[in-house]
Protein backbone atom coordinates (compact mmCIF):
# COMPACT_ATOMS: atom_id res chain seq x y z
CA UNK A 1 0.00 0.00 0.00
CA UNK A 2 1.35 3.40 -0.94
CA UNK A 3 0.70 6.01 1.70
CA UNK A 4 0.81 9.61 0.54
CA UNK A 5 1.90 12.47 2.72
CA UNK A 6 -0.69 14.73 4.37
CA UNK A 7 0.24 17.49 1.92
CA UNK A 8 -0.38 15.20 -1.04
CA UNK A 9 -3.67 14.07 0.42
CA UNK A 10 -4.87 17.63 0.88
CA UNK A 11 -4.39 18.18 -2.87
CA UNK A 12 -6.14 14.91 -3.73
CA UNK A 13 -8.76 14.23 -1.05
CA UNK A 14 -9.98 11.01 -2.68
CA UNK A 15 -9.27 8.12 -0.33
CA UNK A 16 -9.68 4.49 -1.33
CA UNK A 17 -12.19 2.30 0.50
CA UNK A 18 -9.36 -0.12 1.23
CA UNK A 19 -7.30 2.52 3.02
CA UNK A 20 -10.11 4.03 5.07
CA UNK A 21 -11.19 0.52 6.12
CA UNK A 22 -7.59 -0.16 7.15
CA UNK A 23 -7.56 2.99 9.28
CA UNK A 24 -10.86 1.96 10.85
CA UNK A 25 -9.38 -1.46 11.61
CA UNK A 26 -6.29 0.02 13.29
CA UNK A 27 -8.34 2.51 15.32
CA UNK A 28 -10.67 -0.29 16.39
CA UNK A 29 -7.65 -2.32 17.52
CA UNK A 30 -6.54 0.68 19.59
CA UNK A 31 -9.99 0.80 21.17
CA UNK A 32 -9.75 -2.92 21.91
CA UNK A 33 -6.55 -2.27 23.87
CA UNK A 34 -8.27 0.69 25.52
CA UNK A 35 -10.93 -1.58 26.99
CA UNK A 36 -8.65 -4.51 27.75
CA UNK A 37 -6.52 -2.22 29.88
CA UNK A 38 -9.54 -0.41 31.36
CA UNK A 39 -11.71 -3.40 32.18
CA UNK A 40 -9.24 -6.14 33.08
CA UNK A 41 -9.32 -4.84 36.64
CA UNK A 42 -13.00 -5.87 36.79
CA UNK A 43 -12.26 -9.59 36.44
CA UNK A 44 -9.32 -9.24 38.85
CA UNK A 45 -11.09 -7.26 41.58
CA UNK A 46 -12.10 -10.19 43.81
CA UNK A 47 -8.45 -11.37 43.94
CA UNK A 48 -7.25 -7.79 44.46
CA UNK A 49 -9.84 -7.32 47.23
CA UNK A 50 -8.57 -10.39 49.09
CA UNK A 51 -4.89 -9.57 48.56
CA UNK A 52 -5.05 -5.87 49.48
CA UNK A 53 -7.99 -6.06 51.92
CA UNK A 54 -10.30 -3.64 50.08
CA UNK A 55 -14.01 -2.86 50.51
CA UNK A 56 -16.64 -2.77 47.74
CA UNK A 57 -16.65 1.02 48.00
CA UNK A 58 -12.89 1.11 47.38
CA UNK A 59 -13.31 -1.22 44.41
CA UNK A 60 -16.05 0.99 43.00
CA UNK A 61 -13.91 4.07 43.56
CA UNK A 62 -10.94 2.50 41.82
CA UNK A 63 -12.77 0.92 38.89
CA UNK A 64 -15.26 3.76 38.49
CA UNK A 65 -15.24 7.29 39.83
CA UNK A 66 -11.52 8.04 40.25
CA UNK A 67 -10.67 6.58 36.86
CA UNK A 68 -13.61 8.36 35.24
CA UNK A 69 -12.92 11.83 36.65
CA UNK A 70 -9.36 11.90 35.27
CA UNK A 71 -10.32 10.17 32.04
CA UNK A 72 -13.18 12.56 31.35
CA UNK A 73 -11.45 15.75 32.54
CA UNK A 74 -8.27 15.24 30.54
CA UNK A 75 -10.35 14.27 27.51
CA UNK A 76 -11.60 17.84 27.00
CA UNK A 77 -8.23 19.67 26.62
CA UNK A 78 -6.82 16.75 24.64
CA UNK A 79 -9.82 16.88 22.31
CA UNK A 80 -9.39 20.62 21.87
CA UNK A 81 -5.77 19.94 20.90
CA UNK A 82 -6.95 17.22 18.51
CA UNK A 83 -9.29 19.67 16.77
CA UNK A 84 -6.26 21.80 15.90
CA UNK A 85 -3.31 19.40 15.53
CA UNK A 86 -2.24 15.92 14.42
CA UNK A 87 -4.73 13.41 15.78
CA UNK A 88 -2.82 10.20 15.00
CA UNK A 89 0.17 11.37 17.06
CA UNK A 90 -2.11 12.14 19.99
CA UNK A 91 -3.63 8.66 19.82
CA UNK A 92 -0.22 6.95 19.51
CA UNK A 93 1.27 8.82 22.49
CA UNK A 94 -1.85 8.19 24.57
CA UNK A 95 -1.69 4.47 23.78
CA UNK A 96 1.90 4.26 25.00
CA UNK A 97 0.96 6.04 28.26
CA UNK A 98 -2.07 3.93 29.16
CA UNK A 99 -0.36 0.65 28.19
CA UNK A 100 2.67 1.49 30.33
CA UNK A 101 0.50 2.44 33.33
CA UNK A 102 -1.45 -0.80 32.99
CA UNK A 103 1.80 -2.73 33.37
CA UNK A 104 2.73 -0.55 36.36
CA UNK A 105 -0.59 -1.53 38.01
CA UNK A 106 0.82 -5.01 38.53
CA UNK A 107 3.52 -3.59 40.82
CA UNK A 108 1.10 -1.95 43.29
CA UNK A 109 1.46 -2.97 46.93
CA UNK A 110 -1.53 -1.15 48.41
CA UNK A 111 -4.76 0.62 47.50
CA UNK A 112 -3.18 4.06 47.01
CA UNK A 113 -0.49 2.78 44.64
CA UNK A 114 -3.00 0.86 42.56
CA UNK A 115 -5.35 3.86 42.54
CA UNK A 116 -2.56 6.12 41.24
CA UNK A 117 -1.65 3.62 38.53
CA UNK A 118 -5.28 3.45 37.41
CA UNK A 119 -5.41 7.25 37.34
CA UNK A 120 -2.45 7.09 34.96
CA UNK A 121 -4.36 4.65 32.76
CA UNK A 122 -7.33 7.02 32.77
CA UNK A 123 -5.23 10.03 31.78
CA UNK A 124 -3.66 8.08 28.92
CA UNK A 125 -6.96 6.72 27.66
CA UNK A 126 -8.42 10.24 27.58
CA UNK A 127 -6.48 10.79 24.33
CA UNK A 128 -7.94 7.77 22.56
CA UNK A 129 -11.57 8.12 21.50
CA UNK A 130 -12.21 11.83 20.70
CA UNK A 131 -9.40 12.06 18.11
CA UNK A 132 -10.38 8.65 16.70
CA UNK A 133 -14.04 9.70 16.38
CA UNK A 134 -12.92 12.82 14.54
CA UNK A 135 -10.74 10.86 12.10
CA UNK A 136 -13.52 8.36 11.38
CA UNK A 137 -16.05 11.12 10.75
CA UNK A 138 -13.63 12.70 8.29
CA UNK A 139 -12.98 9.43 6.42
CA UNK A 140 -16.59 8.23 6.15
CA UNK A 141 -19.55 10.13 4.64
CA UNK A 142 -22.57 10.96 6.83
CA UNK A 143 -24.71 8.09 5.50
CA UNK A 144 -22.05 5.55 6.57
CA UNK A 145 -20.77 7.37 9.65
CA UNK A 146 -22.83 5.65 12.36
CA UNK A 147 -21.93 2.25 10.91
CA UNK A 148 -18.23 3.11 10.92
CA UNK A 149 -18.48 4.44 14.47
CA UNK A 150 -20.37 1.28 15.44
CA UNK A 151 -17.55 -0.89 14.10
CA UNK A 152 -15.09 1.23 16.07
CA UNK A 153 -17.29 1.00 19.18
CA UNK A 154 -17.34 -2.80 18.89
CA UNK A 155 -13.78 -2.56 20.17
CA UNK A 156 -15.37 -2.14 23.60
CA UNK A 157 -16.87 -5.62 23.48
CA UNK A 158 -13.83 -7.22 21.88
CA UNK A 159 -11.67 -5.63 24.58
CA UNK A 160 -14.02 -6.82 27.32
CA UNK A 161 -14.04 -10.32 25.78
CA UNK A 162 -10.25 -10.55 25.69
CA UNK A 163 -9.85 -8.86 29.08
CA UNK A 164 -12.30 -11.15 30.84
CA UNK A 165 -11.08 -14.33 29.13
CA UNK A 166 -7.36 -13.65 29.39
CA UNK A 167 -7.54 -11.88 32.74
CA UNK A 168 -9.62 -14.60 34.37
CA UNK A 169 -7.30 -17.33 33.12
CA UNK A 170 -4.08 -15.53 34.11
CA UNK A 171 -5.54 -14.61 37.50
CA UNK A 172 -6.51 -18.22 38.19
CA UNK A 173 -3.12 -19.70 37.27
CA UNK A 174 -0.51 -16.94 37.58
CA UNK A 175 -2.02 -14.21 39.76
CA UNK A 176 -3.57 -10.80 39.17
CA UNK A 177 -0.25 -8.95 38.98
CA UNK A 178 0.93 -10.91 35.95
CA UNK A 179 -2.36 -10.18 34.20
CA UNK A 180 -1.56 -6.45 34.23
CA UNK A 181 1.96 -7.05 32.89
CA UNK A 182 0.84 -9.31 30.04
CA UNK A 183 -1.97 -7.10 28.68
CA UNK A 184 -0.15 -3.78 29.11
CA UNK A 185 3.05 -4.24 27.14
CA UNK A 186 1.68 -5.15 23.62
CA UNK A 187 -0.08 -1.78 23.33
CA UNK A 188 3.27 -0.07 22.78
CA UNK A 189 3.84 -2.13 19.61
CA UNK A 190 0.40 -1.18 18.29
CA UNK A 191 1.23 2.50 18.88
CA UNK A 192 4.22 2.15 16.53
CA UNK A 193 2.09 0.49 13.84
CA UNK A 194 -0.45 3.30 14.09
CA UNK A 195 2.20 6.01 13.90
CA UNK A 196 3.99 4.63 10.82
CA UNK A 197 1.03 3.40 8.73
CA UNK A 198 -1.81 5.89 9.33
CA UNK A 199 -1.85 9.42 7.92
CA UNK A 200 -3.73 12.47 9.17
CA UNK A 201 -6.87 12.98 7.02
CA UNK A 202 -8.22 16.28 5.76
CA UNK A 203 -10.81 17.69 8.17
CA UNK A 204 -14.34 18.01 6.87
CA UNK A 205 -13.47 15.84 3.87
CA UNK A 206 -17.11 14.93 3.15
CA UNK A 207 -18.50 18.36 4.02
CA UNK A 208 -16.28 20.20 1.50
CA UNK A 209 -14.65 22.16 4.28
CA UNK A 210 -11.03 23.11 4.82
CA UNK A 211 -9.40 22.23 8.10
CA UNK A 212 -9.31 25.80 9.32
CA UNK A 213 -12.90 26.64 8.50
CA UNK A 214 -15.41 26.65 11.33
CA UNK A 215 -12.70 26.97 13.97
CA UNK A 216 -14.12 28.49 17.16
CA UNK A 217 -12.69 29.57 20.46
CA UNK A 218 -13.14 27.09 23.29
CA UNK A 219 -15.78 29.30 24.90
CA UNK A 220 -17.71 29.68 21.64
CA UNK A 221 -17.52 25.94 20.97
CA UNK A 222 -18.84 25.12 24.44
CA UNK A 223 -21.69 27.62 24.03
CA UNK A 224 -22.59 26.01 20.70
CA UNK A 225 -22.92 22.62 22.37
CA UNK A 226 -24.77 23.98 25.39
CA UNK A 227 -27.35 25.76 23.23
CA UNK A 228 -28.27 22.50 21.51
CA UNK A 229 -31.13 20.85 23.40
CA UNK A 230 -30.60 17.70 21.36
CA UNK A 231 -26.96 17.47 22.40
CA UNK A 232 -27.84 18.00 26.06
CA UNK A 233 -30.51 15.32 25.98
CA UNK A 234 -28.25 12.87 24.12
CA UNK A 235 -25.37 13.47 26.53
CA UNK A 236 -27.59 12.82 29.56
CA UNK A 237 -29.18 9.81 27.88
CA UNK A 238 -25.72 8.39 27.17
CA UNK A 239 -24.69 8.99 30.77
CA UNK A 240 -27.69 7.18 32.25
CA UNK A 241 -27.30 4.33 29.77
CA UNK A 242 -23.62 4.00 30.63
CA UNK A 243 -24.47 4.09 34.37
CA UNK A 244 -26.47 0.88 34.03
CA UNK A 245 -23.99 -0.68 31.59
CA UNK A 246 -20.84 -0.03 33.65
CA UNK A 247 -22.50 -1.09 36.91
CA UNK A 248 -23.66 -4.31 35.25
CA UNK A 249 -20.28 -5.00 33.69
CA UNK A 250 -18.21 -4.07 36.74
CA UNK A 251 -20.21 -6.02 39.32
CA UNK A 252 -21.10 -9.17 37.37
CA UNK A 253 -17.83 -10.94 38.28
CA UNK A 254 -18.34 -10.41 42.05
CA UNK A 255 -22.07 -11.18 41.58
CA UNK A 256 -21.33 -14.55 39.98
CA UNK A 257 -18.64 -15.33 42.54
CA UNK A 258 -20.67 -14.44 45.63
CA UNK A 259 -24.17 -15.54 44.61
CA UNK A 260 -23.45 -18.38 42.21
CA UNK A 261 -20.17 -19.77 43.57
CA UNK A 262 -18.16 -19.47 40.36
CA UNK A 263 -14.36 -19.04 40.27
CA UNK A 264 -12.46 -16.41 38.29
CA UNK A 265 -11.55 -18.72 35.39
CA UNK A 266 -15.21 -19.75 34.91
CA UNK A 267 -16.43 -16.18 35.24
CA UNK A 268 -13.84 -14.90 32.78
CA UNK A 269 -14.77 -17.57 30.23
CA UNK A 270 -18.53 -17.04 30.36
CA UNK A 271 -18.49 -13.25 30.61
CA UNK A 272 -15.96 -12.90 27.79
CA UNK A 273 -18.31 -14.72 25.44
CA UNK A 274 -21.57 -13.26 26.73
CA UNK A 275 -20.41 -9.65 26.99
CA UNK A 276 -18.08 -9.82 24.02
CA UNK A 277 -20.50 -11.35 21.55
CA UNK A 278 -23.69 -9.77 22.90
CA UNK A 279 -22.21 -6.31 23.33
CA UNK A 280 -20.29 -6.46 20.06
CA UNK A 281 -23.41 -7.27 18.06
CA UNK A 282 -25.29 -4.51 19.86
CA UNK A 283 -22.66 -1.88 19.07
CA UNK A 284 -22.54 -2.86 15.39
CA UNK A 285 -26.29 -3.19 14.88
CA UNK A 286 -26.90 0.05 16.76
CA UNK A 287 -25.00 1.93 14.07
CA UNK A 288 -26.00 -0.23 11.10
CA UNK A 289 -29.74 -0.20 11.81
CA UNK A 290 -29.96 3.47 12.77
CA UNK A 291 -28.00 4.54 9.67
CA UNK A 292 -30.59 2.84 7.49
CA UNK A 293 -33.67 3.68 9.52
CA UNK A 294 -32.66 7.36 9.71
CA UNK A 295 -32.21 8.01 5.99
CA UNK A 296 -35.60 9.69 5.82
CA UNK A 297 -36.21 10.45 9.50
CA UNK A 298 -33.31 11.36 11.79
CA UNK A 299 -35.42 10.70 14.88
CA UNK A 300 -34.70 6.98 14.55
CA UNK A 301 -31.14 7.69 15.71
CA UNK A 302 -32.76 8.33 19.10
CA UNK A 303 -35.94 6.26 19.10
CA UNK A 304 -34.09 2.97 18.55
CA UNK A 305 -31.76 3.40 21.59
CA UNK A 306 -34.78 4.37 23.71
CA UNK A 307 -36.64 1.21 22.69
CA UNK A 308 -33.70 -1.14 23.27
CA UNK A 309 -33.07 0.34 26.72
CA UNK A 310 -36.63 -0.38 27.79
CA UNK A 311 -36.51 -3.88 26.29
CA UNK A 312 -33.41 -4.69 28.38
CA UNK A 313 -35.14 -4.08 31.74
CA UNK A 314 -37.05 -7.38 32.25
CA UNK A 315 -34.02 -9.45 31.27
CA UNK A 316 -31.80 -7.57 33.74
CA UNK A 317 -34.30 -8.06 36.56
CA UNK A 318 -34.42 -11.82 35.97
CA UNK A 319 -30.62 -11.99 35.99
CA UNK A 320 -30.37 -10.07 39.27
CA UNK A 321 -33.08 -11.93 41.18
CA UNK A 322 -33.19 -15.51 39.93
CA UNK A 323 -31.26 -18.10 41.89
CA UNK A 324 -30.82 -20.31 38.82
CA UNK A 325 -27.23 -20.10 37.59
CA UNK A 326 -28.02 -21.64 34.19
CA UNK A 327 -30.82 -19.16 33.51
CA UNK A 328 -28.60 -16.30 34.65
CA UNK A 329 -25.88 -17.28 32.18
CA UNK A 330 -28.34 -17.83 29.33
CA UNK A 331 -29.82 -14.35 29.73
CA UNK A 332 -26.55 -12.61 30.54
CA UNK A 333 -25.85 -11.60 26.93
CA UNK A 334 -29.21 -9.87 26.39
CA UNK A 335 -28.81 -6.63 28.46
CA UNK A 336 -25.32 -5.88 27.03
CA UNK A 337 -26.67 -6.51 23.51
CA UNK A 338 -29.67 -4.22 23.87
CA UNK A 339 -27.92 -1.52 25.90
CA UNK A 340 -25.03 -1.28 23.41
CA UNK A 341 -27.29 0.08 20.65
CA UNK A 342 -26.94 3.60 22.09
CA UNK A 343 -23.30 4.53 21.50
CA UNK A 344 -22.76 4.80 17.74
CA UNK A 345 -25.96 6.78 17.00
CA UNK A 346 -25.24 9.08 19.95
CA UNK A 347 -21.78 9.93 18.61
CA UNK A 348 -23.13 10.31 15.07
CA UNK A 349 -25.82 12.73 16.24
CA UNK A 350 -23.27 14.76 18.22
CA UNK A 351 -21.00 15.04 15.16
CA UNK A 352 -23.91 15.97 12.89
CA UNK A 353 -24.84 18.89 15.16
CA UNK A 354 -21.39 20.56 14.97
CA UNK A 355 -18.84 21.64 12.37
CA UNK A 356 -15.93 19.32 11.42
CA UNK A 357 -13.55 21.51 13.45
CA UNK A 358 -15.52 20.73 16.63
CA UNK A 359 -15.97 16.96 16.34
CA UNK A 360 -13.24 15.87 18.73
CA UNK A 361 -14.47 18.39 21.31
CA UNK A 362 -18.10 17.24 20.83
CA UNK A 363 -16.98 13.65 21.46
CA UNK A 364 -14.98 14.71 24.50
CA UNK A 365 -17.90 16.60 26.06
CA UNK A 366 -20.24 13.71 25.27
CA UNK A 367 -17.79 11.27 26.83
CA UNK A 368 -17.17 13.57 29.80
CA UNK A 369 -20.85 13.45 30.74
CA UNK A 370 -21.15 9.79 29.77
CA UNK A 371 -18.19 8.75 31.89
CA UNK A 372 -18.84 10.94 34.93
CA UNK A 373 -22.41 9.66 35.22
CA UNK A 374 -21.76 6.17 33.85
CA UNK A 375 -18.26 4.97 34.64
CA UNK A 376 -17.82 7.34 37.56
CA UNK A 377 -21.09 6.84 39.41
CA UNK A 378 -22.35 3.45 38.20
CA UNK A 379 -19.73 1.13 39.78
CA UNK A 380 -19.14 3.44 42.78
CA UNK A 381 -22.76 3.96 43.85
CA UNK A 382 -23.55 0.29 43.28
CA UNK A 383 -20.61 -0.67 45.49
CA UNK A 384 -21.60 1.84 48.16
CA UNK A 385 -25.17 0.56 48.19
CA UNK A 386 -23.88 -3.01 48.42
CA UNK A 387 -21.74 -2.10 51.45
CA UNK A 388 -24.70 -0.26 53.02
CA UNK A 389 -27.06 -3.24 52.61
CA UNK A 390 -24.56 -5.99 53.51
CA UNK A 391 -25.16 -5.90 57.31
CA UNK A 392 -28.84 -6.72 56.79
CA UNK A 393 -28.83 -8.70 53.53
CA UNK A 394 -25.41 -10.36 53.39
CA UNK A 395 -24.45 -11.55 49.90
CA UNK A 396 -27.90 -10.56 48.60
CA UNK A 397 -26.93 -6.91 49.09
CA UNK A 398 -25.18 -6.90 45.71
CA UNK A 399 -28.31 -8.34 44.08
CA UNK A 400 -30.42 -5.39 45.27
CA UNK A 401 -27.70 -2.85 44.54
CA UNK A 402 -27.63 -4.00 40.92
CA UNK A 403 -31.41 -3.95 40.80
CA UNK A 404 -31.35 -0.24 41.55
CA UNK A 405 -29.60 0.42 38.21
CA UNK A 406 -32.88 -0.21 36.36
CA UNK A 407 -33.87 3.39 37.10
CA UNK A 408 -30.91 4.60 35.03
CA UNK A 409 -32.21 2.72 31.99
CA UNK A 410 -35.61 4.36 32.39
CA UNK A 411 -34.08 7.84 32.67
CA UNK A 412 -31.89 7.16 29.64
CA UNK A 413 -34.89 6.16 27.53
CA UNK A 414 -36.75 9.32 28.59
CA UNK A 415 -33.80 11.51 27.56
CA UNK A 416 -33.58 9.85 24.14
CA UNK A 417 -37.30 10.42 23.58
CA UNK A 418 -36.89 14.09 24.48
CA UNK A 419 -33.97 14.38 22.04
CA UNK A 420 -36.11 12.83 19.31
CA UNK A 421 -38.53 15.76 19.70
CA UNK A 422 -35.85 18.40 19.03
CA UNK A 423 -33.40 16.87 16.54
CA UNK A 424 -35.31 17.58 13.30
CA UNK A 425 -35.80 21.27 14.05
CA UNK A 426 -32.14 21.70 15.03
CA UNK A 427 -30.80 19.92 11.96
CA UNK A 428 -32.96 22.13 9.74
CA UNK A 429 -31.13 25.20 11.08
CA UNK A 430 -27.66 23.89 10.20
CA UNK A 431 -25.79 24.96 7.04
CA UNK A 432 -26.35 22.52 4.18
CA UNK A 433 -22.63 21.72 3.96
CA UNK A 434 -22.42 20.65 7.58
Amino acid sequence: MTVSSPAQENKDPLISNRYRNYVLFILTCVYVFNFIDRQIIVILQESIKRDLGLSDTQLGLMTGFTFAIFYASFGIPIARLADKSNRKIIIAVSLVIWSGMTAVSGMAQNFLQLLLARIGVGIGEAGGSPPAHSIISDLFPPKKRATALAIYSSGISIGVLIGFLLGGWIDAYYGWRNAFFIVGIPGILLALILYFTVKEPLRGLHENKKAAEGSLSFKAAMLTLWRSKTFRYVALASGFTAYSAYAFQSWMPPFLARLHGMDSAEIGFYLSLLFGIGGGLGFFLGGFITDRASIHDKRWYLLIPAATLLLAIPFALIIFFTGNTTLTLILMAVPPFLTSFFLAPSIAVAHTLVSPAMRALASAILFFILNIIGLGCGPLFTGMLSDLLTPSLGADALRWALGSTIMAKILGAIMYLLAAKTIVAELNTLPKTQ
